[in-house]
């Protein structure tokens, strides 16, 4: 090294042997700081493209750098975590007028007061069996098993009921009402001839109401290949058994039994069906159910404090609103009197004289108080912040949401129509609809069909029902023997006038029949024709003009009188 150069590091040169500039050597350094090499600008930097092929798992977006959900079997996504779910689902359920106007609604839209069934046997795959099935012994087969039906369904012991509380109607609409808040319901039939007797049940079958808590594991285990959340599976994945708890487990009265379990198998050796567990399955292989209220339970947490706070606001600005102020404070006062020694008493002397002022001052016009300040005094008033603010199109965005989630519309779930036409309004109820007909058709495959073809067995045991000659077993063609349609609650009408001139129109052009139309009402076609001609001859036995809805003018002979089941 020349004397009198400064000292420094070595420099480093490229293979042209030129020293390398400080700003290169610092931009390598840089690039290779950390591992990433050239990497770094691959996975999504500013240089080098995008490594990614799909920003959904772009892992170094400033927006995903923190999301990362596991990839899991449905039974451990919601097994370990389904009693949480359900139990804050209810909370909203008791606490949050949303929510529990919305599970009203839908139970109200779907159930109803009434579910009616109206048999409908498939009496074209039974005539493969015997050429005695065809359409009148249809009709007699269907007015028949509807009678009797209505009577079990509706017997006023509720003997239908193993508690002996509830209507099937009742315990259908409890159950739905479980499979949207819990996720899930579940019905246990039983077999009980010793309730049969004169004044008593008419049939030994009835059920009973279970709360999807009591299924579970024996002894809380955990689960296993061939038990998942109480539900005992095969080989083949099909459910064979459930195990239930004797009582619910935080029933200190029935600590015993809330640690005992039983195993309810799915069907008797002989087919009879006994456990009826209804779920919506979002993926293959689930076994337990997940609340609708699932998706949006934080939503509706949050927008109820919202309006706690929103409440707390109004009540303070309604408490504190008004105030009178005055200009003398106390040391005014003082030396206006000129009471050094006496200052209590000189500031009292001044507050009765205000008081005085105003009960001598009791102004009033036909009934109304002209309000006067003594001199010197003002009003003034006191508006907290936010006291003021319309929450209204915040509340209705949130609660679209949850509309959105659960299947209706949004003014199903806030009750407020102000801002709606009537072609918003019908639209919203078309879409609702179709979430509504699925709902019962899932229901009705999953519990109601189920349940009355169990209690038809019976029946049929007994030979209660006319049956061709040569008719095949109960057992061997159940599916077409217990086929039929339920009726809930009538759909309704927005626009009576402008609806049921759709109506007409649909019929006469031939796209829909008044079967399809009266279950839409609720109501059972032949029953309403039987119920024309009633009032139909009443009308000419009174002597009344026929009415115009009758439709063409036919004498009385011409309408025959409505037959019994007897003679139909």
């Amino acid at each position: 090294m020349s004397p009198g150069r400064a000292s420094g590091p070595p420099a480093l040169i490229d293979n042209r042997g030129q020293p390398i500039p400080s700003s290169t050597i610092a931009r390598i350094r840089e690039n290779a700081r950390g591992g990433t090499g050239r990497m770094r600008g691959s996975l999504g930097g500013n240089s080098g493209g995008n490594f990614f092929p799909y920003d959904a798992v772009n892992f170094q977006s400033q927006d995903q750098s923190d999301w990362f959900p596991q990839v899991r079997s449905p039974d451990t996504e919601i097994n370990l975590y389904r009693d949480r779910m359900a139990a804050k689902a209810r909370d909203l359920r008791r606490n949050d007028p949303w929510a529990n106007g919305a599970i009203s609604g839908i139970l109200d839209s779907t159930i109803g007061a009434q579910y009616r069934f109206v048999s409908k046997p498939d009496y074209r795959a039974l005539r493969l069996h015997a050429k005695g099935f065809d359409a009148v012994w249809a009709n007699e087969y269907r007015q028949v098993l509807e009678a009797k039906w209505r009577t079990y369904s509706e017997d006023l012991g509720h003997y239908n009921d193993v508690n002996r509380r509830l209507t099937i109607s009742q315990q259908f609409r409890l159950a739905l009402g479980h499979k949207l808040v819990d996720g899930e319901s579940l019905l246990v039939a039983q077999w009980r001839p010793d309730r049969i007797g004169r004044g008593a049940a008419t049939y030994a079958t009835c059920f009973e109401g279970v709360d999807p808590d009591r299924l579970s594991n024996p002894n809380m285990g955990p689960d296993t290949r061939y038990l998942r959340g109480g539900v005992e599976l095969d080989n083949d994945q099909v459910a064979i058994a459930y195990h239930v708890r004797r009582a619910h487990q935080f029933d200190w009265y029935n600590a015993t039994q809330s640690m005992q379990w039983d195993r309810v198998e799915r069907e008797d050796p002989d087919g009879w069906r006994r456990v009826y567990h209804d779920y919506d399955a979002d993926r293959v292989s689930q076994n337990r159910g997940v609340s609708v209220f699932a998706p949006v339970i934080g939503s509706l947490k949050m927008l109820s404090r919202l309006y706690g706070v929103k409440l707390q606001a109004e009540t303070v600005a309604a408490a504190f609103g008004l105030y009178v102020t005055s200009p003398y404070d106390f040391e005014m006062v003082r030396q206006a009197l000129d009471a050094e020694d006496q200052d209590e008493e000189a500031f009292g002397w001044y507050q009765d004289m205000r008081s005085d002022f105003h009960s001598d001052r009791d102004v009033s016009v036909t009934g109304a108080r002209f309000s006067t300040l003594a001199p010197g005094e003002d009003i003034k008033s006191v508006a907290p912040g936010g006291g003021q603010t319309d929450i209204k199109p915040f509340a209705h965005e949130m609660l679209r949401g949850v509309s959105v989630a659960i299947g209706v519309s949004g003014e199903e779930v806030h009750n407020d129509y102000s801002d709606s036409s009537w072609s918003s309004a019908r639209a919203g109820i078309v879409k609702a609809e179709k979430t509504y007909n699925r709902r019962c058709d899932e229901f009705d495959q999953n519990t109601a069909t189920p349940v009355l073809a169990t209690w038809l067995e019976e029946p049929f045991e007994r030979g209660e029902l006319p049956l061709p000659r040569d008719a095949p077993s109960y057992l061997e063609m159940r599916t077409a023997y217990a086929r039929g349609r339920w009726l809930g609650a009538a759909r309704g009408w927005v626009d009576p006038v402008a609806e049921r001139q759709g109506v007409v129109l649909g019929l006469d052009a031939g796209l829909s029949t008044m079967e399809e139309e009266c279950a839409k009402q609720g109501m059972d076609w032949e029953e309403n024709l039987e119920q024309r001609a009633i009032e139909y001859h009443r009308m000419v036995k009174l002597g009344l003009p026929r009415p115009q809805w009758f439709g063409n003018e036919y004498t009385a002979t011409q309408i025959s009188a409505p037959q019994s089941p007897e003679q139909a």
